[in-house]
């Protein structure tokens, strides 16, 4: 049997086979626009989304025996508004996760709402990326479009819905809407009060290893794969990742260096920092996870290289870094927030900056800035956890910044953690896949599944001399936020 993982991401699709084993046999990639109609919003459009989805599905089983593929589930950019009228037609573009037209939305429901009403029916309180605060944007801007509303999803339960006709999302996923009573998991009507929602738009809720349906007779032939071929809930990008890591059961931590980052840790209890720094998330495990968000992690060294730079030798650029001595020494440092921050400043008008920069600083200096500011911005996630009581000492790393060995031994000395990478690093993708076997009974559960099927391939220990440098460089970075916050 196969199993294909769909990764709904911001700039693309990934999707990829992979069969009972847990090997790989093949990944396509399929590109999509997004679009910047004002400055700080960022939307995209779901048709966009279905119709580069079936291309991949397509091209991804054209040379295997797609009568084989037994299940299909997903991996999804969290966050984002899709609504559909009584048509199923899709009313507007869909509002992503790092647009940040709701700063109004955003205030009114902490301070009005109160963040400790919030968090009390929530979990969380209100970032300026979460759902509710985008549906209170459509209905005090686009009237006419938010009368028109039937159904309310999330990116990939669009496609979902497109594939099975079954209205539905996943615990992971919905945790990040601030419309669910995430420690009870199930919608809280008192959110959906104040947002105005009707629980009739809201899809139904499922653990993401559950199967929601099978594939609708014309999906079904127009993608050459069997009408029983059942479709799992799926999760949230980061916690399919978390799954295509092994990170599942109690006290697993995964980061993520993408176009995000993202800390994550599984919790077997529900837990909350009291100023809500951290997100509190159900997991696909059907266990908890605390997590951190970053808006702009590997983006910061892509903004770096091509945009300031105007290079893509990525490789040459890092060379003058590995020389003996420069880690640790560096007397520049980067505030890694070129979109604003989330977690744990919650400060959509928070900016990037260079600090430090004298007359003999060169290209190096600055680049080994970004990867130590970008660590430095995770550890800040970290210290939070800590608090908690919860200090994980190893940690799996996946993302398109973890392929740099440089920044992995960088973060594992700001960290002070065990840094292991695993052999598939498809996360979202791959958690996707896995999610799909267990939910065709392929195994007991997502724990089992992992245990089976994941493998750690290199491990990067921190170095004690590395690590007290570091926590000097860290004391400092940690200034530097509060001083500049009434700048911005």
């Amino acid at each position: 049997m196969l199993y294909i993982g769909v990764d709904l991401g911001t700039s693309a699709v990934k999707l990829l086979l992979m069969d009972e084993s847990g090997k790989v046999l093949n990944i396509v990639s399929k590109e999509y626009p997004i679009s910047f109609p004002k400055p700080g919003w960022s939307e995209q459009n779901p048709c966009d989304w279905w119709e580069q989805t079936v291309a991949g599905l397509i091209e991804l089983t054209k040379d295997f025996d797609r009568s084989a593929v037994a299940g299909i589930s997903f991996g999804g950019q969290m966050h984002g508004l899709v609504v559909l009228d009584e048509n199923d037609n899709v009313i507007r573009p869909a509002i992503l996760w790092n647009d940040g037209r709701t700063q109004k939305e955003t205030d009114y429901l902490n301070n009005v709402i109160g963040k400790e009403k919030l968090s009390e029916l929530t979990g969380n309180i209100a970032f300026a990326g979460f759902t509710a605060p985008k549906i209170l944007w459509l209905k005090a801007n686009e009237p006419e479009n938010f009368a028109r509303i039937k159904k309310l999803m999330l990116p990939k339960d669009y496609i979902a819905y497109r594939m099975t006709g079954v209205f539905s999302t996943d615990y992971s996923d919905a945790s990040g809407m601030l419309l669910l009573d995430v420690k009870n998991k199930c919608w809280s009507k008192e959110m959906l009060d104040i947002c105005d929602v009707r629980e009739e738009w809201l899809p139904e809720l499922y653990e993401s290893s559950e199967k929601t349906g099978t594939l609708k007779a014309d999906v079904a032939c127009e993608l050459g794969f069997p009408k029983d071929c059942i479709v799992a809930a799926g999760a949230g990008d980061n916690a399919a990742a978390a799954i295509g890591t092994g990170t599942v059961g109690a006290g697993k931590c995964n980061l993520s260096l993408g176009t995000s980052g993202t800390l994550f840790i599984t919790s077997d209890e529900f837990r909350v920092d009291s100023h809500n720094a951290l997100h509190s998330f159900d997991h696909a495990d059907g266990g908890y996870h605390l997590m951190g968000c970053m808006l702009s992690a590997a983006s910061c060294n892509n903004w770096w290289m091509k945009d300031i730079l105007h290079s893509d030798d990525f490789v040459n650029e890092q060379k003058p870094l590995e020389e003996d001595g420069r880690l640790g020494e560096n007397h520049v440092y980067f505030l890694p927030y070129l979109m604003g921050e989330r977690s744990p400043h919650n400060d959509p008008s928070a900016r990037a900056a260079f600090i430090g920069m004298s007359m003999d600083t060169d290209r190096a200096d600055m680049l080994q800035a970004v990867f130590e500011g970008v660590a430095y911005g995770l550890r800040d996630s970290l210290e939070v956890a800590k608090s908690l009581g919860v200090a994980p000492k190893s940690t799996t790393i996946c993302g398109g910044g973890a392929k740099s060995m440089l920044w992995r031994k960088i973060v594992a000395n700001v960290m002070n953690m065990q840094v292991d990478t695993v052999e598939v690093e498809e996360g979202p993708a791959y958690g996707g896949a896995i999610l799909a076997a267990v939910a065709n009974g392929c195994f007991e559960n997502v724990e089992a599944a992992a245990a089976a099927i994941v493998r750690k391939k290199d491990t990067t220990m921190p170095s004690p001399q590395l690590v007290e440098k570091y926590e000097k460089g860290y004391a400092k970075f940690k200034q530097f936020y509060p001083a500049l916050k009434g700048k911005y």
